[in-house]
């Protein structure tokens, strides 16, 4: 969710002049923004890239489309697990639903900082209190893991699997439990106060929330993107718990089938290069004419 169009308009202007060296006026550019966002955040994107970066062309599509159409498909379920927020979209013909979209509020973000108050628990040491918060992410990427059996393993210390990893400023961490109990919140959002579902049961109400004659075409292609997802582990016990609601709920004919690509990491990006780069998609820019014409409402007629 966008909170200061002025930062964003900063942030995208030092990346299209300073970081790839264009001229923002020769370029048509392509935005993706959250399945859960305002309708009304569309129509400020369009006055800043129009009014503040004078683009000739905008196109805007949400994330869990591109997702999906970085498998090389243009229907399914859309499971996104990133930085800041988890999504379950279904997307048909290129679609998104959003009546059957769901949010998850515990992320990557989230994560991290939990990682570091179980590491600050388990070891009041106060150079730890002040490991810098890159140093953190980058030991959750190395060392973290989903459970298959979160109480299982969390009551049997035979099972933590305890390491000790170094990190780029000399300091050296012990893991165990740790381990796998930092990327439980997006399976157990309750273990941080939460008061929704987990990702999983999310990703089972959106295909319940689809017509049933498109249930089965749509959990034939779940398609993971996001860092979140990267955990080992995550594709099992997504693939685990989402089979095990169809069946305790009477949907026991219905397999889902989990796409998992090793990019799913930048999936976003990589559909959007795709989709863009097609010689059908050329008519679906909204052109600086066409703002100028009609105005930012424009935006809910041609990205609808």
């Amino acid at each position: 969710m966008v909170v200061d169009w002025e930062a964003l308009e900063g942030l995208w202007e030092r990346l299209l002049v300073g970081g790839l060296r264009v001229r923002p006026e020769q370029w048509p550019v392509l935005v993706s923004d959250s399945p859960s966002a305002p309708p009304s955040s569309r129509e400020r994107v369009a006055e800043l890239l129009f009014e503040a970066l004078a683009v000739p062309a905008c196109h805007m599509a949400s994330t869990a489309v591109l997702a999906v159409c970085s498998t090389g498909a243009f229907s399914g379920l859309a499971v996104e697990a990133g930085a800041g927020v988890c999504h379950a979209t279904p997307i048909y013909a290129g679609h998104s639903w959003h009546e059957a979209t769901f949010r998850l509020e515990v992320a990557g973000t989230t994560l991290s900082r939990y990682l570091r108050d179980l590491l600050v628990a388990a070891c009041p040491d106060l150079l730890l209190q002040t490991l810098p918060r890159k140093a953190i992410t980058q030991l959750k990427k190395r060392c973290c893991y989903v459970s298959l059996d979160f109480e299982g393993d969390l009551h049997n210390p035979a099972r933590h699997h305890p390491a000790r990893f170094r990190l780029g400023n000399g300091c050296s961490v012990y893991l165990s439990s740790e381990r796998f109990r930092c990327p439980e919140p997006i399976f157990q959002p309750a273990l941080l106060g939460h008061s929704e579902p987990g990702l999983s049961t999310l990703a089972f109400w959106a295909l319940q929330k689809v017509p049933e004659t498109l249930r089965r075409r749509l959990a034939d292609t779940v398609v993971l993107a996001g860092g979140s997802t990267l955990f080992p582990g995550f594709t099992e016990r997504l693939e685990m718990e989402l089979l095990a609601q169809c069946q305790q709920h009477g949907y026991g004919a219905l397999r889902p089938h989990l796409v998992v690509k090793p990019g799913r990491g930048t999936a976003v990006w990589t559909g959007g290069s795709m989709v863009a780069s097609l010689h059908n998609f050329q008519r679906q820019w909204m052109t600086r004419a066409m703002y100028h014409e009609c105005g930012s409402r424009l935006v809910h007629e041609v990205f609808h």
